[in-house]
């Protein structure tokens, strides 16, 4: 698709095409869909991301909510799937694994959302899992700040996977 195209849809059908860009939030795309039309990809990035900054709290924390675990066992939209694969998330060895369960756990236990890494722009499962230990430390504030920010740069993948880099 294309985005004078997307830029042509209606507003439902807008918001059902950019749906899955902001993890189970389709609510993102529905408030950016009255911004349009859109010049660039990156406008339509930033009208989506100026969305959840303007949120109400509570719409996001159930944004970060809706995020899965890395590795989880959860159902994956495919967008997830694929990006934790990407990394290898979905093959980690048995030691790996465990540390990742515990610490997702402690995480989840300390601030209330999964733990959430834009995984396409890390070089590699080592880095995930020592962004993991460190963020484990961090304030529930400044947490909830840097989980915003890795949604926000987990979005211009997915628009790039959806819309063509000709548009």
């Amino acid at each position: 698709m294309t985005l004078p195209e997307l830029n042509d849809q209606s507003p439902t059908a807008f918001t059902e095409t950019l749906a899955a860009i902001f993890e189970h939030s389709p609510w993102v795309a529905a408030g950016a869909a009255s911004r349009r039309p859109f010049t660039s990809v990156s406008a339509l990035h930033a009208a989506m991301v100026a969305v959840v900054d303007h949120a109400m709290p509570e719409q996001q924390l159930a944004l970060l909510c809706a995020h899965p675990e890395l590795a989880g066992r959860e159902s994956l939209t495919a967008a997830s799937a694929a990006e934790q694969g990407s990394k290898g998330l979905d093959r980690l060895t048995g030691a790996q694994a465990a540390a990742l369960t515990a610490q997702n756990a402690a995480y989840r236990a300390k601030f209330g959302f999964p733990f959430i890494i834009a995984v396409r722009g890390q070089r590699d499962i080592t880095m995930i899992l020592d962004a993991l230990a460190q963020r484990l430390h961090s304030d529930p504030q400044k947490e909830q700040a840097l989980a915003l920010n890795e949604v926000a740069k987990i979005a211009p993948f997915r628009l790039d996977d959806l819309l063509d880099a000709e548009s």
